[in-house]
């Protein structure tokens, strides 16, 4: 989850791509070899042109779709440099804690959403 100003980023998915229009915490999938901190950084490369830094374990959520069961593993993170560009998601939004209940999530987030909201930030 990146941070700015005690704000989160969350990001829509695009039409056309499972789950569209659904919010989400950018980042991906975990490529063989790679630790979650370096698949974090890659895909926030990819997905948004920004470097991140990242800091501490936020949490985890396992959530069984219809096409197969997923691990989200979330983790504080730092904007470092870039300017957003929406690579994959039509979207993006810097909320509060207390914003998070306005937006839908993929049920996936949605463990990730209720333990953010009990957190300051």
């Amino acid at each position: 989850m990146i941070l700015k100003a005690n704000r989160v980023l969350i990001a829509q998915r695009a039409p056309g791509e499972n789950l569209a229009g659904k919010w989400e915490f950018p980042g991906g999938k975990i490529e063989p070899g790679e630790t979650p901190e370096e698949c974090l950084k890659r895909e926030i490369r990819q997905e948004l042109d920004v470097d991140i830094e990242v800091l501490d374990f936020f949490g985890e959520s396992i959530f069984t779709y219809r096409s197969g069961t997923i691990k989200l593993m979330a983790f504080w993170c730092k904007w470092i440099s870039g300017d957003f560009t929406l690579n994959v998601h039509s979207h993006i939004a810097w909320v509060n804690r207390h914003e998070l209940d306005l937006y839908d999530f993929a049920p996936a987030d949605i463990p990730l959403v209720e333990k953010l909201k009990s957190v300051l930030i």
